[in-house]
């Protein structure tokens, strides 16, 4: 399980899971509950690029980011490694 520390969100931690390019498994920490597992629940399955590129710069309530780009940035990392 790999572990991300978010900046400006309410979740300060992502931890994931990645087999063959494939998201296995997101939980945030903290954060909005509802939201939180929406996300986690839609990823589930998917390829890391097209999360990447979905997520990527959404913005939540002019914060210059949101959980879902925290999410994108955190799969961005995981990939330069």
């Amino acid at each position: 399980m790999e572990k991300y520390k978010t900046q400006g969100v309410c979740s300060p931690e992502i931890y994931f899971e990645i087999e063959e390019g494939i998201i296995k498994n997101v939980e945030f920490v903290r954060g909005c509950p509802g939201n939180a597992l929406g996300i986690s629940t839609l990823v589930k399955g998917l390829k890391v690029e097209e999360v990447i590129d979905k997520f990527k710069g959404i913005d939540c309530r002019g914060k210059g980011t949101s959980c879902p780009d925290q999410l994108s940035k955190a799969l961005a990392a995981y990939i330069k490694k």
